[in-house]
């Protein structure tokens, strides 16, 4: 601090050339800062008007995050194992993404059953991805893997036959004894 003692009525006499400046004080008993050069006015504190562009746009995610919380419903391929069970987490996952914007832009827009049907898409979207990947995951008691398991279609070594098992056309307690022969069809003389 300086040694200096403090000039106050200079001091309140800069206030009071700042306030008559800017106009009459405001009812609150505080002084306004003094505004910079080349910023703007302060405008009436109100409600923002909305425009239609973000309405439609909030919906539009809305809309969007909907359709896709119903193709997960609607899901046509095979989400068992494998990359189609990928696919199916992608697509929980992305619909998620999309439910959070929807939620997101009608917080910000106030559109409360845009709001609603986006945190419902969120929730949906959630579970789906819980109920597939906590068993695979080791969390359910029913025990589920991530990959398919693929028939073997590896050769055989050179030298070993790989035995093979005819279709039965009927009942073992049927057939005839391996000792009789069947006799020759005529259609089958040379």
């Amino acid at each position: 601090m300086s040694d200096q003692p403090r000039d106050w009525d200079r001091e309140l006499a800069d206030i009071d050339r700042l306030m008559a400046k800017q106009g009459a004080a405001p009812s609150g008993g505080a002084v306004p800062a003094p505004a910079s050069r080349g910023s703007p006015p302060a405008g009436p504190a109100g409600p923002v008007p909305v425009r239609r562009r973000s309405v439609a746009l909030t919906w539009f995610w809305v809309a969007l995050a909907v359709a896709l919380a119903l193709a997960l419903v609607l899901w046509p391929y095979q989400k068992a194992c494998g990359l189609q069970l990928i696919f199916y987490i992608g697509a929980a996952g992305v619909t998620l993404i999309v439910g959070f914007l929807g939620a997101v832009n009608s917080w910000t827009h106030r559109r409360g059953f845009a709001h609603i049907l986006s945190l419902v898409v969120m929730l949906w979207a959630g579970i789906v991805a819980a109920r597939e990947s906590l068993p695979r995951v080791g969390y359910a008691k029913s025990a589920r893997t991530w990959t398919c398991e693929a028939a073997p279609t590896a050769p055989a070594p050179a030298g070993q036959t790989v035995p093979q098992t005819a279709p039965q056309t009927a009942p073992p307690s049927q057939t005839a004894p391996p000792s009789q022969a069947a006799p020759p069809s005529p259609a089958a003389k040379p």
